[in-house]
């Protein structure tokens, strides 16, 4: 953790995020490169690509129950660190509707309600990161991968990880904020009807997340995901925190993991994120000063 914690001091007034953070990249030497990824051929040639830590931007990995909204967060801290927000479940949807090799065994893997396989996870993951170095990107924050110790010491032999967030926030809070979860049949936006307004009690803080209210033309489109029942989403919730476990140790271990318990929505949880993180954003800023 101490390394995680010379991290976070390292942005200085006067100078970008992005860079303030990527100075201090060094202080989180990479390791050498699990076996575990011996056998992946993108994953070779990515970890052959590697860049000096000094010479590029934070590479970053998001963590969190479905439901927390680490989409949400880690795509706030792509566009303000200016990296690209990489979701594995993305990958998988635009190789899907491409005319890829992996297009047709992909499509017959989720046809049959298959897991996708390591092996094409990492490799998708791999030429996604190769794509964004030739057009010259430079760091990443991957969203809700790995999920499995063996996914993250693959990933370790794919690329080096300065930094893991684990997003953490109560299971009723998240129960609610699932059920309260709608789509717009016609436009495809994503609202949120449940105003969740907890008691702090035993030792737990008090919560507040106020609705995501659609506008008037939306209301009486609105649909709820078939899988966004209590039974379904509590199970849902289970699988990952016996997945997640090994994995949070694992990376707790390395001393990169930084645990964020959210405090509430995105007006509360935000700023919070921001000052543990070290961070400013100059828009809200600008938008504040107003």
């Amino acid at each position: 953790m101490a390394a995680v914690q010379r991290l976070l001091r390292a942005v200085a007034p006067g100078g970008s995020a992005a860079a303030a953070v990527r100075r201090r990249m060094t202080s989180l030497a990479p390791e050498q490169a699990p076996s575990a990824a011996a056998g992946f051929p993108f994953a070779a040639e990515q970890r052959a690509r590697r860049p000096v830590a000094a010479e590029r931007n934070v590479q970053w990995v998001f963590l969190g129950c479905p439901g927390v909204g680490k989409g949400t967060y880690a795509s706030r801290l792509s566009r303000l660190l200016g990296v690209p927000h990489i979701a594995t479940g993305d990958l998988v949807r635009d190789e899907l509707a491409s005319t890829g090799p992996l297009a047709t065994q992909l499509a017959e893997i989720v046809n049959q309600g298959k897991l996708v396989s390591d092996e094409i996870i990492i490799n998708l993951l791999s030429k996604r990161l190769k794509k964004g170095e030739d057009q010259g990107e430079s760091g990443f924050i991957l969203d809700g991968f790995p999920r499995t110790v063996k996914q993250a010491e693959i990933l370790d032999g794919v690329t080096d990880i300065d930094m893991v967030v684990n997003l953490k926030l109560r299971e009723d809070v998240i129960v609610e904020k699932c059920l309260g979860r709608r789509i717009c049949g016609q436009c495809g936006k994503n609202f949120n009807l449940a105003c969740i307004d907890v008691k702090g009690e035993n030792g737990l803080p008090p919560i507040y997340m106020a609705p995501l209210l659609p506008p008037n033309n939306c209301m009486s489109k609105l649909i709820t995901r078939a899988d966004d029942t209590e039974e379904v989403v509590r199970n849902r919730l289970q699988i990952y925190n016996d997945m997640s476990q090994p994995v949070e140790g694992f990376y707790r271990e390395q001393g990169k993991l930084l645990e964020f318990d959210l405090p509430g929505g995105i007006p509360e949880s935000w700023p919070k994120l921001l000052q543990v993180l070290n961070l400013e954003d100059q828009e809200e800023l600008r938008l504040a000063a107003a």
